[in-house]
């Protein structure tokens, strides 16, 4: 799998992409990522990729042109299955759309900062918009890190035990029963004893009892759905 991400600001990039699972995946090659600096094709001295908005509103706004030159140039090298703008009105990203960006082959992300971006990249450039939730950040390369994160984890051989990742909160449609480690005591607080029973069927029964409960008190929607 392939991930370019489009940003003005790439350094907020290179810590997420660089640690953990998703840094352990690219340096095995399971996954691309580049982090492409938009002002590679910014005008003048200051190499400009924003300005105000027709109308007057307040706020810098990034301009269509060099968004489409760089969306053109990678295009030109290979072709891909969704262009995602991060937007904060856009679909709302959850372990299913995971799953499904997890089967593509190559994604660009690209990431609106300031105001936003010049609607023409929305209704032309864009396939897909997506937000990580119903509120503004000052851009779109932490949400953008989130999806990557999200994504490249489900990729097989970026976790060493790939059941791990199919037993998550989310990829049944039901938040995780409550897990626990050694010591079986600690402090008077006790680990239940069915998961000390060694029964596999009594240990799969209390976690399916215990995801329901959990999801109809903290998240009653996923039941609805």
């Amino acid at each position: 799998m392939r991930i370019d991400i489009i940003t003005v600001l790439p350094e907020l990039l290179e810590s997420p992409l660089e640690h953990s699972i998703v840094g352990r995946a690219r340096k095995k090659g399971i996954v691309e990522i580049h982090v492409h600096n938009l002002r590679k094709y910014g005008k003048g001295p200051r190499l400009q990729v924003d300005d105000y908005s027709y109308g007057g509103d307040a706020g810098m706004v990034l301009m269509v042109e060099p968004v489409y030159r760089m969306i053109e140039e990678l295009k030109g090298e290979r072709e891909y299955d969704e262009i995602i703008y991060m937007s904060p009105d856009g679909e709302q990203f959850d372990q299913n759309m995971a799953n499904e960006l997890s089967l593509k082959g190559n994604i660009i992300i690209l990431c609106g900062h300031y105001k936003g971006v010049d609607h023409r990249i929305r209704e032309h450039l864009v396939t897909r918009e997506i937000t990580v939730g119903d509120y503004v950040l000052s851009g779109g390369e932490i949400p953008a890190a989130i999806i990557t994160d999200a994504v490249v984890r489900l990729l097989p051989g970026a976790i060493t035990d790939e059941t791990s990742a199919l037993s998550d909160c989310y990829q049944d449609g039901l938040l995780s029963a409550p897990i626990y480690t050694r010591p079986a005591e600690f402090n008077g607080w006790k680990v239940p004893d069915v998961l000390l029973s060694g029964n596999p069927k009594l240990i799969r029964e209390w976690q399916d009892e215990q995801a329901i409960a959990r999801t109809r008190l903290l998240r009653p929607r996923l039941l609805e759905d």
